[in-house]
């Protein structure tokens, strides 16, 4: 049971929540209490129903049936502004900020006093230094949608702060940034909580929640199976074991020792210029040899993106060179790079990795469509693609309701998986994997893992971009790390060590940026 302490010390109570879905019921009954000035985790599998629960108490969904109390006083929260009313602000993990307006406008829409959206030089400063108190570096005048996936993440957790929040909802908030900016965020998560403030936070990466929090509770399919239970003296597989109902075997282990094959990629002083016009990629030099994973650390916004979108097709290169097993690609199209053996897995799965709006086969048959027996003399073949999306859903594990279900609907694990399944279901030279296991739980992660583990097993390169440390040190044969769009460094695994990676991150290990 749950410790008991008197109301006054409790920030939110949340009794018998039940949020249901067509199919599902995603909340079942659940107890949880916050208390002032404390850091309260919530962890579970992906679909174990912890965002829904925080979606209630940001005011997204509305419960079916339950109470919450807001220091001690009932509350319906009917809307994200009624949430903000009694204090509580959330950062989701699906990120929500308007694309084509600038961080100050995103910043100022919704700030308590019209006078703010006239005062922009004010806020502007407001945010530079809020922004700097965090350790983050956030440029008020740029728009969003340059913006890398980390810096958005940067813009929510300042706008919810700048909002007055008491209560802080934090929906994975280290998915995007780097050990440096990570360990700033957690000094900013005490400093609030020694004001009197609390946070809920919702992670996958057991370590912070074990580093960080002072109570936690696991879900599982939608019920508390541990409430409010004190932090000290847990462990991480004590955790884990938590959270899936049964003992997790050990990670998958990283490198083997023995020679690898041939150059698949090579990558010579390539540079690309960012969505804002200025140079993003400045002379870029690496190789990625078969059966190799080579990792691409660092902090988010310093070129992997760019590097990303460059090795896919996806953004043009102002010089240098790109070949794929000897093929010259620098100026391709995507379906060149797709034609020359290129598998990629984008950091951002619901946007560019499936078109949520089609059914899962569909999805799966996005790269193969135009081949037999998916086409033939009379077009395509819809009983074949179902055939082809059954197959796979089985092969790989993903948890569907049928290959006609939309892909949208897919939980992030699930999404992933299907993701991975369409790209490492036909032959390939690279994989080129982005943030695969962003927002994913820790037995999800494992399978991402194993899977890109296998294909190097089978002879594929890969090259592996990632804001994850520790899933970098644990999967790589080789590192680099980029900073501004440079090269700081490059360690092979005898040399991988976790201050030094980090000072390179942070631009203290030498080199030149743009």
């Amino acid at each position: 049971m749950e410790p008991t302490r008197g109301d006054e010390d409790l920030a939110i109570t949340m009794r018998g929540v039940v949020k249901r879905f067509p199919g599902v019921v995603a909340n079942d009954h659940v107890d949880f209490s916050l208390r002032r000035g404390e850091v309260h985790a919530i962890v579970g599998e992906n679909g174990a129903g912890k965002t829904t629960l925080m979606n209630v108490l940001a005011g997204v969904v509305q419960p079916d049936e339950g109470d919450v109390h807001v220091r001690g006083r009932r509350v319906r929260i009917r809307s994200p502004r009624d949430a903000e009313r009694v204090g509580i602000a959330m950062v989701h993990q699906e990120l929500m900020l308007a694309e084509a307006l600038t961080v100050a406008e995103n910043i100022a829409l919704g700030l308590r006093g019209g006078a703010w959206v006239t005062r922009w030089k004010s806020i502007e400063k407001t945010i530079e230094n809020e922004g700097r108190a965090l350790g983050f570096e956030v440029d008020p005048s740029a728009f969003v949608w340059q913006l890398s996936v980390g810096q958005r993440q940067r813009v929510e957790i300042l706008r919810a702060l700048m909002r007055g929040a008491q209560v802080l909802l934090l929906d994975e908030p280290t998915a995007v940034l780097g050990p440096r900016e990570t360990a700033q965020l957690f000094e900013s998560v005490m400093n609030l909580v020694s004001e009197g403030r609390s946070v809920v936070l919702v992670s996958h990466k057991l370590g912070e929640v074990t580093q960080v929090a002072d109570r936690f509770t696991v879900m599982r399919g939608g019920r508390v199976v541990a409430s409010g239970l004190d932090m000290a003296g847990t462990t991480q597989s004590e955790l884990a074991e938590l959270m899936v109902g049964r003992a997790l075997e050990g990670p998958a282990q990283g490198a083997r020792q023995q020679d690898m094959g041939d150059v698949v990629l090579e990558v010579r002083d390539l540079r690309a210029l960012g969505d804002k016009g200025i140079e993003a990629l400045c002379g870029v030099s690496l190789d990625v040899r078969a059966g190799e994973i080579v990792g691409v650390a660092g902090v988010a916004g310093n070129g992997q993106r760019e590097l990303a979108d460059v090795l896919s097709g996806m953004r043009p290169v102002t010089s240098g060179r790109a070949s794929l097993s000897g093929r010259q690609l620098t100026h391709a199209s995507p379906a060149a790079w797709l034609e020359a053996g290129l598998a990629y897995v984008p950091e951002d799965r619901r946007a560019q990795g499936a078109v949520v709006s089609l059914s899962v086969a569909e999805n799966l048959a996005l790269k193969v469509y135009r081949q037999p027996p998916l086409s033939g003399r009379w077009g395509l073949s819809l009983a074949e693609v179902r055939r082809h999306g059954q197959q796979l859903v089985s092969s790989f594990g993903i948890r569907a309701a049928s290959v006609d279900q939309p892909a949208g609907q897919l939980s992030g694990g699930n999404l992933q998986r299907l993701i991975l399944a369409r790209e490492l279901s036909r032959p390939i030279k690279l994989l080129l994997a982005a943030q695969p296991t962003r927002g994913l739980d820790v037995g999800a992660s494992q399978i991402v893992h194993e899977l890109i583990l296998s294909q190097r097993e089978s002879g594929t390169a890969t090259l592996l971009i990632s804001e994850d440390l520790s899933e970098l040190m644990q999967l790589c044969d080789r590192l680099i790390v980029l900073f501004r769009g440079h090269v700081a460094g490059t360690f092979d695994r005898a040399s991988f060590d976790r201050d030094v990676l980090g000072q390179a991150m942070s631009g203290l290990g030498g080199g030149s940026p743009c």
